[in-house]
């Protein structure tokens, strides 16, 4: 089987058909083979199993994978059959989730230079009692960040591009937005495609 199909995320509902994180086809196979979840076809809602799943034509250029007795689609979401609990409804304070807030942007400038020359600024400096926590922290550049130093904004005659804030998604799907499928929107929320930066 091959490895680049079968590493394909996979969509995964709890038994209340809400999502609840993502996985590789590979596992999500083996989840439907076991019974402990069955695949979902998001054109019409019908739910398979293991057996009816194979049994389903594969249609040319569809990511499958090929046995020596059948071929069978790659899928695309499925459910568990048991499982009923939901995902933490906060984000996690850290690096990677404020990078992704902020959209790998300085939020002084606007610019984007890269992460290597992108750094966490404290808006309220840390040795003036300014928490590492959400609505304190943003994305700064090099330049920006030496700028303002151990000021406030105000102080540095910098402003803000857009307040800090919690963002309003959980960060269960850890899937770049190019291997996003289109099938996933009917069962997911804009909230976690989209990052909203304002209140």
């Amino acid at each position: 089987m091959p490895t680049a199909v079968l590493s394909t995320p996979t969509l995964v509902l709890n038994r209340s058909w809400s999502a609840i994180t993502t996985t590789t086809a590979r596992k999500a196979i083996g989840l439907v083979y076991t019974g402990a979840a069955r695949i979902i076809r998001p054109d019409t809602y019908e739910t398979h199993g293991f057996d009816s799943w194979a049994d389903l034509a594969v249609e040319d250029g569809e990511p499958s994978i090929r046995t020596v007795s059948f071929e069978m689609r790659i899928p695309e979401v499925i459910v568990l059959t048991h499982y009923t609990g939901m995902p933490t409804q906060e984000a996690t304070f850290s690096r990677r989730n404020l990078y992704r807030r902020d959209r790998n942007t300085c939020q002084y400038c606007g610019g984007r230079p890269g992460t290597s020359e992108l750094s966490i600024d404290h808006v309220v400096p840390r040795s003036r009692g300014g928490l590492s926590n959400w609505v304190n922290c943003v994305l700064a550049c090099v330049g920006c960040n030496g700028r303002k130093a151990n000021r406030l904004p105000k102080e540095a005659r910098m402003h803000l591009l857009r307040t800090p804030i919690a963002p309003r998604w959980t960060p269960i799907m850890e899937v770049p937005i190019a291997r996003v499928r289109q099938s996933w929107r009917k069962f997911v929320s804009d909230r976690y495609w989209e990052v909203p930066l304002e209140p």
